[in-house]
């Protein structure tokens, strides 16, 4: 039994592949175009980066996302990407300020940058430019006007998870969430993918965020899943967090999972000692391609001798998009039309597109923990051909 919650911050830079997910920012009302670009000459594009902060965590991102973006400019063939690199320090003054610069220095879009606040500060700052952000961030209710977000969200997971479900037969969830802004938001993505699926959310629960407050909600949350007939129980929680307690504590208040099935709207396998629990055998979660992802990680470690961090394949999916568009060779490739194509874009970790409202849409694969072994059930798609526009 874990004797400590870490933060919400760290749970979520953890399992949401270290993007962070805050308090609401308000988007910018501005709908971007873009700027005209020639594509016959090398494509100014600014890189912002939370390089000069204090942490040290940002110092290890910011070499990650520089490495990744340089690692897809080199794959790009007949297009030729100027790549500038901006340090935000992490603060949202100074993202903005970097973004201004970049503009007046020929910058054509802005890829970056990691944090939502600093995301949000940077769309307000270039939106008078006509400039687009593609930022880092998993924070939808950032996303609009010109920020696009390409970090994993939790409306993604949980489309993909509700739908295979209910494709296997389970049709009524019950939802167990973390109290917090990030556990809210959670509980509503999966309300809203079930309702799209055809289940029904037969009931909610939370706790509160210590090892006490968890235990002390168990018997009422087991009694709950018990009397509304739920054949599935929905977590949001991460792995750094209540999931472990969850997994032990509601099979010894009788909820089986053998018969009730166990989802995450976070990733179960990471850290890979999750696997082990036993109450999360036979639980299902969703998570990026693992062979492109392997793939990818594999590149990385042989071009700069370091594990990739689970950030740098957005700032490679970046590039890839923003190559693949100049490719074709229009004026236009960098406006919202143009990034907002149905067919989407071919990243490290599968295919994605940006949607008009600034959020995206990844292909997921859904993985079912065995013997402490994460084996994928339905494979990730590798088009969105046929899926929903």
């Amino acid at each position: 039994m874990f004797a400590v919650f870490r933060t919400a911050g760290k749970r979520l830079a953890l399992l949401m592949a270290a993007l962070v997910l805050v308090a609401a920012c308000q988007p910018t009302s501005v709908v971007g175009t873009g700027p005209s670009i020639n594509t016959r000459q090398a494509v100014p594009v600014a890189l912002l980066v939370p390089r000069g902060s204090a942490s040290a965590g940002d110092q290890v991102i910011a070499r990650n996302l520089e490495n990744a973006a340089r690692l897809a400019i080199a794959d790009l063939q007949g297009v030729e990407i100027d790549l500038r690199v901006y340090p935000t320090a992490g603060r949202p003054d100074r993202a903005a300020a970097a973004a201004q610069q970049a503009v007046a220095d020929g910058a054509k879009i802005i890829l970056g940058p990691l944090y939502a606040e600093s995301a949000n500060a940077v769309g307000l700052a270039v939106a008078p430019r006509g400039v687009n952000v593609l930022s880092f961030s998993n924070n939808t209710q950032i996303a609009g006007g010109n920020v696009f977000v390409l970090g994993p969200t939790f409306e993604n997971s949980a489309n993909r998870l509700a739908s295979h479900a209910v494709a296997q037969g389970r049709r009524s969830f019950m939802v167990i969430h973390d109290p917090d802004v990030a556990g809210q938001a959670g509980r509503s993505a999966i309300e809203q993918a079930v309702a799209r699926s055809g289940g029904r959310v037969a009931g909610t629960g939370t706790y509160e965020l210590s090892q006490n407050g968890v235990v002390q909600a168990i018997p009422t949350l087991a009694a709950r899943t018990r009397g509304a007939g739920a054949d599935a129980v929905f977590f949001t929680a991460a792995t750094a967090g209540a999931l472990p307690l969850l997994a032990q504590l509601l099979p010894e208040n009788r909820v089986d999972p053998a018969s009730v099935k166990f989802i995450g709207l976070t990733r179960w396998d990471i850290p890979p000692s999750t696997l082990a629990l036993p109450g999360l055998q036979g639980g299902w979660f969703a998570l990026p391609d693992p062979d492109l992802t392997r793939r990818f990680e594999s590149r990385y470690m042989a071009a700069y001798g370091e594990p990739a961090h689970p950030t740098a394949g957005l700032a490679y999916d970046g590039i890839a998009a923003i190559g693949a568009l100049v490719r074709q060779g229009s004026s236009d490739a960098l406006t919202v039309r143009a990034l907002t194509q149905p067919s989407g874009f071919a990243g490290v970790n599968g295919v994605f597109r940006l949607r008009p409202d600034g959020t995206n849409e990844r292909g997921l694969a859904v993985a079912e923990i065995r013997n402490n072994q994460v084996i994928v059930i339905d494979p990730a798609p590798r088009s969105f051909a046929g899926a929903g526009s």
